[in-house]
């Protein structure tokens, strides 16, 4: 069975001559780390003021790791993978499949914009149908 993974709609997507499957993993991360409790606005440039904190920088590291862990336990078993989508999270994901021994399934890693899950589907058959 071949799948491809795209974060943007945290899907794993298989294809196979059986048909395919969507299963949806979310990540429920903030795209951004929010102020402490009880902090007040600072003005138009507060984002430039707001200082990190690494309890939160850790939290926000660790639910990624999860999420990343949770979608390669639904990809393990693929024979080809198709990473794809919008951001910087593919290249992430790519690092974590290699770390976990799936780097040479890894078939092609490509920038697209967001996608409903029709069209990721469609992308999918296409390029697997035309590996065969």
């Amino acid at each position: 069975m071949e799948r491809i993974c795209d974060k943007s709609s945290g899907g794993s997507h298989p294809v196979s001559g059986q048909g395919e499957e969507i299963k949806l993993v979310r990540s429920n991360v903030e795209k951004q780390i929010q102020r402490a409790a009880g902090s007040r606005s600072g003005g138009p440039f507060e984002s430039q003021a707001i200082q990190s904190d690494d309890r939160q920088q850790r939290a926000f590291t660790g639910h990624l790791n999860t999420y990343y862990n949770e979608v390669i336990s639904c990809i393990r078993d693929a024979e080809s993978i198709l990473i794809f989508g919008p951001g910087e999270s593919k290249g992430e994901l790519k690092k974590h499949l290699e770390r976990e021994g799936l780097g040479g399934r890894i078939v092609g890693v490509e920038t697209v914009d967001e996608m409903t899950e029709g069209q990721i589907a469609a992308k999918a058959r296409q390029h697997f149908l035309s590996l065969k």
